[in-house]
């Protein structure tokens, strides 16, 4: 635990030099109190108005931004400690990989969730003074905690993505390939589906929860809409079937257990192959 603590500092550091700490609250920051402003306006946008407005637009934001910022900063962690030699050299000191791999978790997921979860809060505080609804502070805790499922399944994504890619210019392209697909292809190949055959609502469903960002969107809006109206009759079997609050725990729990066993793989990757790309 002692050599994990230090490669936990050793790879904070080197975050705070390379600035991605104060990048990640940057854009997280622009992202949210952006959304509070414009969200919390008179205009409506599907019936929605005030902190409803906001969490269908953080909604967008989430779904966008968060997995393109984990996969961005994780995808090369490995492959580069590989083909620099700093993989081979902390392997020298007296300490086993598992322990250079949990700072390195450790401290992506310091930069990249300890901000969500900060800027979350300030975003509350900031909707709570200009919207003044009830029940602000558990939409917000339901948000948070599937940004961060969501978060933690890209990080672990993103390491899996480092650990077995053979270059670092191979890693950014499977990362950037797997963020499309699941920002907008899957949305597409689903669509494609749909013209061409009449699913049942309970099959469109598992074939969209299967893709965690969509997943997430649903849970975060069943903490809007109880009953789903905006997602038609997919959202009515929803509400009649599973009900919000099994619509939520699959949003949460889905995302973090595929962010588990690639977590897990890739820790087998670093245990197992060479140190040296």
């Amino acid at each position: 635990m002692r050599n994990a603590l230090a490669f936990t500092r050793f790879e904070l550091a080197d975050s705070l030099r390379s600035k991605w700490l104060g990048s990640t609250i940057v854009l997280y920051a622009l992202v949210f109190v952006a959304f509070v402003a414009f969200g919390l306006r008179e205009s409506s946008v599907l019936g929605f108005t005030g902190l409803s407005r906001v969490v269908l637009n953080v909604t967008n934001g989430v779904l966008v931004a968060v997995p393109l910022l984990v996969l961005l900063a994780t995808s090369q962690v490995v492959v580069r400690a590989r083909r620099s030699g700093l993989l081979e050299l902390a392997l020298v000191q007296p300490t086993a990989r598992g322990s250079w791999f949990f700072g390195v978790l450790a401290s992506r997921a310091a930069i990249l969730i300890g901000p969500l979860v900060l800027v979350f809060v300030v975003a509350s505080i900031l909707g709570g003074f200009g919207a003044g609804e009830e029940g602000l502070g558990r939409i917000v805790a339901r948000c948070l905690s599937i940004s961060v499922a969501l978060a933690w399944c890209y990080l672990g994504t993103g390491l899996l993505i480092s650990a077995v890619a053979k270059t670092p210019e191979r890693a950014v392209v499977y990362a950037l390939g797997l963020w499309v697909f699941v920002t907008a292809l899957h949305d597409f190949l689903l669509i494609g589906v749909l013209l061409n055959t009449r699913l049942p609502p309970r099959v469109v469903f598992l074939l969209a929860a299967l893709n965690p960002s969509e997943a997430a969107r649903v849970g975060i809006l069943s903490s809007v809409d109880p009953e789903l109206s905006v997602l038609g009759p997919v959202g009515f079997w929803l509400a009649n079937s599973l009900g919000a609050t099994k619509a939520l725990l699959i949003a949460i729990a889905w995302p973090a257990l595929i962010g588990c066993v690639a977590l897990a793989l890739a820790s087998r990757n670093v245990s197992r192959a060479d140190a040296i790309g």
